[in-house]
């Protein structure tokens, strides 16, 4: 994934070019077939490099382009500050949820994590 223009071309800016660590979790993320998750835990693992914090920082500072909502918390709890957002995405994709006792929706992390094989089917069957 190549984020960083070959040329200028006036008037439009340059992407940025992100450190290798940040691109290789960019990279994980997109990967993540619609329906699925991935803890940052998971993307950590995966890259088997950094851990959990330094996935949330990289997704948190550049993961905007990406399908960010897909890597998530390992309890299953929506991003805070992003559930209505996280929740429509899920939806669309036909992600499984859950409802927890507090009422609130969560991701079921039985059945949306994803770890790394190829897609078979939607999550939920």
């Amino acid at each position: 994934m190549e984020r960083m223009s070959e040329q200028s071309t006036p008037g439009i800016p340059d992407l940025p070019e992100y450190p290798e660590y940040v691109e290789r979790v960019l990279e994980v993320a997109e990967q993540i077939p619609p329906g699925r998750v991935m803890t940052y835990g998971d993307v950590a693992e995966w890259l088997d490099e950094g851990g959990p914090r330094q996935v949330g920082r990289a997704m948190a500072l550049y993961g905007a382009a990406v399908p960010w909502w897909r890597v998530v918390r390992a309890d299953g709890v929506l991003l805070p500050g992003h559930e209505r957002r996280a929740l429509e995405h899920y939806r669309v994709e036909a992600t499984p949820l859950r409802t927890a006792a507090d009422g609130t929706q969560r991701l079921d992390m039985r059945r949306a994590r994803w770890d790394g094989a190829p897609a078979e089917g939607p999550a939920h069957t």
